[in-house]
């Protein structure tokens, strides 16, 4: 008997978030934010990446909605946790509308995201990463998916080459690119682009001879924060899956104590 009525008490709990209110004030955004939870990346090659992603989820509420189900966004997460790819991303979305009855959703997932690279000369192998996040948002019916990453790499001054009767000083670079795009792209294409126009890409381990190459290919490629920037912009001025995009490069200058800075912003066509 106390079973039966315990069970029947939980059925009939109030539900508090569902109930009117009468501030008449739609929220924008109501969610949750900064959760963690374990994901799959699919990689290019056809593997799979274990990760952790950390979430910001939200959606709007109507002015006369009191709250809205918290507890459903882990939910979706729970359900997606088996393979995350860009498609599947926005499929989330859509499911996080249906499941919280709202018109208007956001999902950021931002991750640490390893590559195993091949020194040039010795072949060893190590592992770099970057950091990406995937975020999406629909509102008055459409959609929209960004992919952002961090990929750093080595840029030296051309100024410093030009007037130094030897040597040439250089930093490490942040560059990021946020992409919306209405066509699949890989996390590996937007990195591989970043790293043919930096003046030398990273690797997690060098050998001797690997050092003096990459030390080298710096030298014979200087580039500017904003040669940096432009000549990246030109890849996605010609990717046709690629909508809007944003180029940006901080390089942490290894003879001031300040960062250079260079922003290309393009809503394309």
């Amino acid at each position: 008997m106390s079973t039966s009525k315990s069970k029947l008490e939980i059925t009939n709990l109030p539900d508090t978030q569902g109930q009117a209110d009468t501030r008449n004030m739609p929220i924008n955004k109501v969610g949750i934010k900064d959760i963690l939870h374990p994901m799959v990346i699919k990689q290019r090659s056809g593997k799979q990446q274990s990760t952790v992603a950390n979430f910001n989820m939200y959606v709007n509420l109507p002015h006369d909605f009191k709250g809205t189900h918290m507890s459903r966004f882990v939910h979706i997460l729970n359900n997606h946790e088996e393979q995350i790819t860009v498609d599947s991303f926005k499929k989330m979305i859509d499911e996080m509308l249906v499941l919280l009855e709202a018109d208007s959703g956001h999902i950021e997932m931002k991750f640490p995201y390893f590559i195993n690279k091949t020194a040039p000369v010795s072949k060893v192998q190590s592992l770099l990463d970057y950091t990406v996040s995937l975020i999406g948002e629909i509102e008055d019916g459409k959609s929209k998916l960004k992919v952002k990453v961090m990929v750093p790499v080595t840029s030296l001054c051309p100024c410093s080459k030009k007037i130094s009767d030897y040597g040439a000083h250089n930093q490490r670079s942040h560059v990021t690119i946020t992409a919306t795009i209405k066509d699949f792209i890989w996390i590996e294409e937007i990195i591989d682009i970043v790293e043919k126009e930096a003046s030398s890409e990273l690797y997690g381990l060098l050998k001797r001879p690997d050092e003096k190459y990459v030390t080298e290919r710096a030298y014979d490629n200087p580039k500017f924060v904003e040669d940096m920037v432009r000549d990246i912009a030109v890849h996605f001025n010609n990717d046709d899956r690629v909508t809007e995009y944003v180029v940006e490069s901080e390089n942490f200058e290894s003879i001031h104590n300040h960062s250079a800075y260079a922003q290309i912003h393009k809503i394309k066509d």
